[in-house]
């Protein structure tokens, strides 16, 4: 026994002496290629996630995943900076940044393969993102099997991945938007104003398909088992989507909350991405409510991939827990 207790005690010291020299050994080539990766670089593979849903096939693909500054620049705009920063310690986040991810999805119902929104495109690649066709390519599948694009809504992050090289990104498929969504970007009464910025990205990237395009209300069907519900506030047509098979539901909630804590936890803090901040507080608490009351699962655009997860009441807001295997069994 002692022999075995003095031999741990040397794998230990050994183990505890090479842990101080690592950071010695970082050099050269090492170093650099530590210090050249950023945070969110391209990721080898892409990342994806499948699970089932009743019959509907799901596939959450990562677009990529970018670092920034400044949270409270971004949530809780209306709040105290600290006030901001104690929430995230209390969290176990850091204070002065945070990671956005970006989560296209498939469904596969029956002969369609549905595609909700697509990610930066070649936008996204110069810092790592405009993962989506290395993610299809993942999945097993090509551009041309998708058979219709779904845009919850027209932000860039969500159209950037329209086009490839000046070309429709998905030939064969047709595509789905709300009404609202669509009239609110291509009315002449954005230009001159804070969104026009985005009007530009949404003529060149969508508006060129508008005659494959059908534009939807609340409650419009556009698969089998997946129905649009209206969620305006994060722009004025933005749309969430219900997934219903045998028995089993996923709600889609696009950009309705765009932080597992800071969205969730305070869905009354206003996030600068709102473009009507009080709508977008007033759903978030309406479409969170009925995910926490229904025990639904839920998958964010925005969420920690693979961006699925659950809600309860909790305080001012909602917990939030990750899935684990409950599609699984």
């Amino acid at each position: 026994m002692e022999n075995g207790a003095f031999f741990n005690r040397r794998l230990l010291l050994g183990a505890g002496a090479a842990a101080l020299a690592a950071p010695a050994l970082l050099t050269g080539r090492t170093a650099q290629a530590q210090e050249a990766k950023p945070l969110a670089g391209r990721l080898f593979p892409p990342e994806i996630n499948r699970f089932k849903v009743g019959a509907l096939e799901v596939t959450v693909i990562k677009d990529g995943l970018r670092a920034s500054g400044k949270p409270a620049e971004t949530f809780g705009t209306n709040q105290k900076p600290e006030d901001v920063a104690k929430l995230l310690e209390e969290n176990f986040l850091p204070t002065e940044a945070y990671a956005n991810g970006f989560s296209p999805v498939l469904v596969k119902s029956g002969d369609e393969l549905v595609l909700f929104d697509t990610g930066f495109g070649e936008a996204g690649r110069e810092w790592g993102g405009g993962r989506l066709m290395d993610g299809l390519a993942a999945a097993g599948y090509a551009a041309d099997d998708v058979t219709l694009v779904v845009l919850t809504h027209l932000h860039g992050d969500h159209i950037g991945g329209m086009t490839e090289k000046g070309q429709a990104a998905f030939p064969k498929a047709r595509y789905v938007t709300g009404a609202t969504e669509y009239d609110f970007w291509t009315s002449p009464a954005r230009v001159g104003t804070p969104a026009e910025g985005g009007q530009k990205g949404v003529l060149a990237k969508v508006k060129p398909f508008a005659e494959k395009f059908t534009f939807i209300k609340d409650g419009a069907a556009v698969a089998g088992g997946i129905t649009a519900m209206e969620a305006p506030g994060h722009t004025p047509g933005h749309m969430i989507y219900r997934l219903e098979s045998e028995g089993r539901q996923l709600v889609l909630t696009a950009d309705t909350a765009n932080h597992y804590v800071l969205s969730l936890q305070r869905p009354d803090w206003e996030v600068r991405f709102d473009m009507d901040k009080a709508a977008g507080a007033a759903t978030r608490k309406r479409v969170f409510d009925m995910i926490a009351a229904d025990r639904l699962p839920f998958l964010g655009y925005h969420m920690p991939f693979p961006s699925v997860g659950y809600v309860e009441k909790a305080g001012e807001g909602y917990r939030y827990v990750a899935k684990s295997y409950q599609f699984d069994v």
